[in-house]
């Protein structure tokens, strides 16, 4: 829903913890700025586009990238993502497209992250009602919980699915009273918040600098072990 709050950075580190822990993993980088691509070190390729991408099948597989990790595999992202909206909304059944491309997909993998650009659009809707899980992180400050109350309220005027929802926060300074405000009304008033708190700490922004998930170079930071904190409580999600 909202850029800014670290979509990215759960996206790349919880597939690269999926992945070690023996999950054959996919990560779809979805965003037309191609963050988790530029953290893995992959380019796009030069052939695919959105088209492609939505006729799935082998179009997807001949794109799909080894990553420097075992068991972990990135789909790259595309400039021409942009147009996503465009391109579904030409179709039939424009809500409901990504259904049969990730059913193709499951096939070979046991996991696969969506990394999705913020707002709520077709693409969007796309991945509401294809995805099992929705992770939504959540900066606990006004602004951030706002757009998540909407999206609860979307879901709502929609009725989809808000069972599939999973706020977790992120980039937290516990010093902070407005944080911890935002997250002690937040607990007393809806209870689908994981436990895990992300931290914010500098060493998340360095990924960008390494272009590593952090759990691959500082694995016992503070930051690693509440991203390894929130994998085990996705796992544990029925």
């Amino acid at each position: 829903m909202k850029g800014g709050v670290g979509k990215t950075a759960a996206s790349v580190n919880l597939a690269y913890l999926s992945a070690k822990d023996g999950f054959q993993t996919l990560l779809c980088d979805l965003d037309p700025q191609g963050a988790s691509s530029y953290y893995f070190r992959i380019k796009d390729s030069k052939n695919f586009s959105t088209k492609k991408f939505l006729k799935g099948g082998k179009n997807i597989y001949n794109n799909i990238k080894g990553t420097d990790y075992d068991n972990l595999d990135l789909l790259p992202s595309k400039l021409s993502y942009r147009n996503f909206d465009i391109e579904l909304d030409s179709l039939k059944h424009s809500k409901t497209q990504f259904n049969s491309i990730l059913s193709d997909l499951q096939d070979e993998y046991d996991i696969i992250f969506l990394d999705c650009p913020p707002g709520i659009t077709l693409l969007s809707e796309n991945i509401f009602n294809s995805s099992d899980i929705i992770l939504v992180p959540v900066i606990p400050t006004t602004l951030s919980v706002r757009t998540y109350l909407m999206l609860l309220k979307f879901f709502k005027n929609k009725k989809l699915d808000e069972s599939k929802i999973h706020a977790f926060y992120s980039m937290v300074e516990i010093r902070k009273s407005m944080h911890q405000d935002a997250i002690s009304k937040m607990s007393s008033s809806i209870d689908n918040f994981l436990g895990a708190q992300i931290p914010y700490r500098s060493n998340v922004e360095k990924m960008g600098v390494y272009r590593k998930p952090l759990n691959e170079f500082e694995p016992f930071s503070p930051a690693a072990f509440a991203y390894s904190v929130l994998w085990k409580e996705i796992t544990q999600i029925n």
